[in-house]
């Protein structure tokens, strides 16, 4: 299979996750992606084990040519790049590459087929603009913190840097876009993608329940707010599960399996508003009745009557599960020191195939002495 993107060249300013996230991807769908770095390398290469995670997870296949773009001589080797680059993705503090004649203007009048994308903290458009914003900003500010974390406790992170990789999915989707129109008009266009607005398209939902039923939306641990069980967690024997039945065939069907038809007629459980302020009660129930199960027999007998149940996994044991083997979601990299690791890759199929492994990550400027570059 012809990869989709082959052809397509990109041009990276990246540090850290939400651009050469979205880079990552685009090379995965076959783009040639050049990144470049300042002399001390990208940023995350810098700050240890975590650091060195997101080099390993988002610069596979990528070529790494250090410049510093301060200095004339490799500043023109820049422009030369992208004269010939299809895309330009950058996330560098704000408009740190227009005052270098890097930006989206310059480039454009040169290359009018170029799409030009920046990742920022915040619009452009409002008065945070030249405010530092990393992913842990865009959570607090997009509400998505409010929401996460027990009832009665403080809000809480989600436990990865979850604006960042939803900014990067938008980058991706906005390329894609303008690489479409381009095909149709023959232009270019500029693109911008903050993660505060990323961070608050995911919570479209919670938008939405807002609208209908005019309450505040609320941190409710596992659980959602409105509707019971419904994600929640249920100890079985030996580990633990998440559990949805909270429409009335499915809590039926629930109540009927575990031998609590009785349930049905209690008006503790009746409907969702009563089982929601009844949660500690129903789950009690369920606990009790699942609780002298295996996990592995639990959710068989789940899945067999058709309602939803997971067990609560480890990354050890995401990485030993039959269905991720599979799919095939996880893929070999290799580090810039050859040692191989394992790590996600795209999470589709295009005519049944994945992304092919064994992809190297460059050191910083491991590409810098590749002919070609100074005359690109």
């Amino acid at each position: 299979m012809i990869p989709p993107l082959e052809g397509v060249r990109v041009v990276e300013f990246g540090h850290y996750i939400a651009a050469p996230a979205a880079t990552q991807m685009l090379s995965d769908l076959g783009a040639e992606v050049i990144k470049i770095e300042p002399p001390a390398g990208d940023q995350a290469r810098g700050i240890g084990a975590y650091g060195e995670g997101i080099v390993l997870a988002y610069n596979r296949g990528k070529r790494s040519i250090v410049l510093d773009l301060k200095q004339d001589g490799d500043r023109e080797t820049a422009l030369g790049l992208i004269a010939e680059a299809d895309v330009v993705v950058q996330n560098l503090r704000a408009d740190a590459l227009s005052r270098l004649g890097l930006g989206p203007d310059d480039l454009r009048q040169a290359n009018p087929r170029l799409i030009y994308v920046s990742v920022r903290g915040f619009s452009s458009r409002g008065p945070s603009a030249n405010r530092a914003g990393l992913d842990i900003a865009a959570q607090a500010e997009s509400g998505l913190m409010s929401i996460n974390g027990e009832l009665d406790g403080d809000p809480l992170r989600v436990g990865f840097p979850i604006a960042d990789v939803a900014a990067s999915y938008a980058v991706v989707q906005v390329v894609l876009a303008a690489l479409l129109r381009r095909e149709r008009t023959g232009e270019g266009g500029v693109a911008e993608v903050s993660l505060l607005d990323a961070a608050i398209h995911l919570q479209s939902a919670m938008w939405g329940e807002w609208h209908v039923s005019g309450q505040e939306p609320r941190r409710k641990g596992n659980g959602q707010a409105t509707v019971a069980p419904a994600a929640d967690l249920v100890r079985t024997a030996d580990g633990t599960i998440v559990l949805s039945a909270y429409t009335a065939d499915h809590f039926a069907r629930l109540c009927r399996l575990i031998d609590r038809t009785w349930m049905l007629d209690d008006p503790r459980f009746a409907d969702n508003p009563a089982r929601v302020a009844n949660r500690e009660a129903l789950l009690a129930e369920i606990s009790r009745a699942l609780g002298v199960l295996r996990t592995e027999e639990c959710l068989a007998m789940l899945a067999e009557h058709g309602i939803v149940a997971a067990e609560v996994r480890s990354y050890h044991d995401v990485a030993e599960a039959p269905d991720v083997h599979a799919s095939g979601v996880l893929t070999t990299g290799v580090g810039p020191d050859g040692d191989r690791y394992t790590v996600p890759s795209l999470p589709f199929t295009l005519d049944g195939v994945t992304v092919e492994a064994d992809r190297v990550v460059p050191h910083a400027g491991a590409d810098s002495d590749a002919p070609g570059w100074r005359d690109a």
